[in-house]
């Protein structure tokens, strides 16, 4: 049989052709709805998703600072305020090569190793994306007008904006007054509202600045802005304005600190002055100081190393955080716990031969005024003539007769060992030493050589010249306590200070002993011309031709101990050995109107250095008043 020569099978041909096609079909098919199935989830499901998205590429919200509170004194003078500076600014997100962008911007404008430093270190910090990072903080007119005419060549990261940064105008004058701010660092953001600082650079660091940070800061802003693709803005959408921080006013005298910074010139040391009335601090001067604004602007690595390195530590505020022995000023308080505890009158008399021994004991304490050639001492004294001439003799003798716990109890009620401000930030103890507080710190027992050195002010004993002017007051008003502020004024109630507790009335010393202790006071300052040996310790100084009653009194404090026999010889000692002087005072004796205490550090005598300062702010504060007073009954 022959075979089958056909070549084609056409029915099984268009069988296959319409599997396939069919099968092609149905995969076409299920692409056209796997297509539309995804456009209907993103253009309907998921359209709330990808529009943030992409609204993300092309719209930020931007943080914006709120303006800072304004700072001023009693008169309204402004003493910190806020200008207007242009900054220098990348967006690191949108530079490929940073180290070669900023390379190639140092050729059009100055950058120093600092801003660069500087820069790399905001750049780790956390910060949202596309957020500017400041290269150059302050830019001249000069360099922005470099920057504008080159502006094509870095358009992909740099911008330059205008902002306000803290300016003091007064410079160094008022910084340890009023403190200052200082950038924003790492350990401040993780303390600090990270969404209300989100736009801040710079923080209060020190003094008023420091402590009432929260109001003078103010409310965080925001803006939305819509940007192109090299990130300059287009348009804005929507903008919520920033809250500015609140005014403040300060009880400080920009005249009277002036005229106090004048007084102590070039030497190094510190004065405060209160309102006995108010206790608002009238004057806060630190010297030497140096000019905050460095600090804002930026300061240089040199310059720093200059201030931190400096034997005058100008960094340091010896107003608030000096603490230094009181000496014989607090002869005025050992005076008083005697009184108080019914150890001496004020009738009583004493012998001072210049030197004092415990019983049984060998060593010999030496009155201010003894030498080898005149160990005569001041003759019989008495506790007026003990204060006026500052007999040593008689308060080592009154201060052993005196329990230690007597001496502190009653010193403590004058605020040794504490802060009693309001709202001084930082400011320090002092120490009001004790037998429990001894044992502790040094492992030794008390002894009653430690009783006739804080007799006088030495020994251990410690205080700032914040806390010495305001024992000062308290003694001006007579044992009422009115604790020491800087606040004046706000525009609106603070969250920074709830009303102190009232402090109660010095316990104790009767209403004669107060008046007593004062009259005392004023021999100091004016009791003369009725021999030396009568003189009152200030009077040669400070005495002559004041027109109001001064209460005052001196204190020198020994900084190195002079050894048993030995005299001390202020030429042989390095000067920063020397004893510091002490002067504090209040005026008008009858009816106080300020209180103030002045110290110069390694300065010598308290009456002869200290006093005639402390005479100079007093005379500053009171002579323009009572000359008004004077055209007053003139006119009347």
């Amino acid at each position: 049989m022959a075979p089958d020569l056909s070549i084609k099978d056409r029915l099984s041909e268009h069988q296959a052709f319409v599997g396939r096609a069919l099968v092609i079909f149905a995969v076409a098919v299920l692409l056209v709805v796997g297509l539309i199935v995804r456009l209907v989830q993103l253009q309907v499901w998921e359209h709330d998703v990808y529009r943030t998205r992409s609204d993300e590429n092309r719209i930020l919200v931007q943080p914006l600072a709120p303006q800072r509170g304004l700072i001023y004194d009693r008169n309204g003078v402004l003493l910190a305020d806020n200008r207007p500076v242009f900054s220098l600014e990348l967006v690191g997100e949108r530079i490929d090569d940073l180290s070669a962008f900023i390379e190639e911007l140092s050729t059009v404008v100055t950058i120093s190793e600092e801003d660069v430093t500087g820069f790399y270190e905001r750049l780790k910090r956390r910060r949202r994306p596309f957020e500017p990072i400041v290269l150059k903080l302050t830019l001249t007119e000069d360099e922005i007008a470099k920057l504008a005419v080159n502006r094509h060549r870095f358009i992909n990261g740099m911008q330059v904006n205008a902002k306000l940064v803290r300016f003091y105008p007064y410079g160094e004058l008022f910084t340890h007054a009023i403190g200052s701010v200082r950038r924003v660092t790492e350990d401040d953001l993780r303390r600090l509202d990270p969404v209300n600082y989100s736009a801040t650079t710079f923080v209060g660091k020190l003094g008023v600045e420091q402590f009432y940070e929260r109001s003078l800061h103010g409310e965080v802003g925001y803006q939305r802005v819509e940007t192109d693709a090299h990130g300059r803005i287009r348009q804005e959408l929507e903008r919520s304005l920033p809250q500015a921080g609140q005014n403040l006013s300060l009880h400080l005298d920009s005249r009277l600190q002036i005229a106090a910074s004048g007084a102590l010139g070039e030497r190094r040391g510190a004065i405060v002055a209160i309102d006995t009335r108010s206790g608002g601090i009238l004057a806060m001067v630190s010297n030497p100081g140096y000019d905050p604004n460095l600090f804002v602007t930026g300061i240089s690595n040199q310059k720093y190393q200059e201030l931190v390195t400096s034997r005058d530590t100008p960094l340091f505020n010896r107003a608030i955080n000096g603490q230094y022995a009181p000496g014989s000023t607090f002869k005025l308080i050992v005076a008083l716990a005697g009184l108080t505890y019914d150890v001496v009158t004020w009738e009583e008399q004493i012998e001072d031969r210049g030197w004092f021994k415990l019983p049984n004991h060998e060593r010999i304490y030496r009155d201010w005024s003894w030498t080898k050639d005149n160990s005569g001492g001041q003759g019989i004294v008495d506790l007026n003539r003990a204060i006026y001439r500052s007999s040593n003799v008689f308060f080592y003798n009154l201060a052993t007769r005196l329990h230690i716990d007597q001496l502190t109890d009653f010193a403590s009620q004058f605020g040794f060992g504490r802060v009693m401000s309001v709202d001084v930030a930082g400011a320090s103890n002092g120490l009001l030493p004790d037998p429990i507080w001894k044992r502790g710190a040094k492992g030794e027992v008390w002894y009653p050589g430690d009783n006739v050195n804080m007799g006088i002010g030495q020994g251990d004993l410690l205080v700032t010249p914040l806390q010495l002017a305001t024992v000062a007051s308290v003694i001006a008003n007579r044992g009422k306590w009115v604790r020491p502020q800087m606040l004046l004024a706000s525009d609106l109630p603070l969250s920074e200070v709830d009303p102190p507790p009232s402090l109660p009335r010095v316990q104790g010393p009767s209403a004669d002993d107060w008046e007593w202790l004062i009259d005392s006071m004023e021999d100091v300052v004016h009791r003369g011309n009725k021999g030396y040996r009568q003189n009152g310790v200030a009077w040669a100084y400070i005495g002559r031709g004041i027109s109001y009653r001064m209460a005052g009194k001196s204190g020198t404090a020994q900084v190195v101990e002079i050894k048993q026999g030995e005299e001390y010889d202020e030429e042989e000692l390095d000067e920063y050995n020397r004893k510091h002087a002490w002067f504090m005072a209040f005026a008008p004796a009858d009816d106080p109107a300020i209180a103030v205490s002045v110290l110069v550090e390694n300065g010598g005598g308290g009456s002869s250095v200290a006093g005639p300062i402390a005479r100079e702010v007093l005379d500053a504060h009171l002579l323009p008043q009572l000359a008004g007073l004077d055209d007053n009954r003139a006119r009347r």
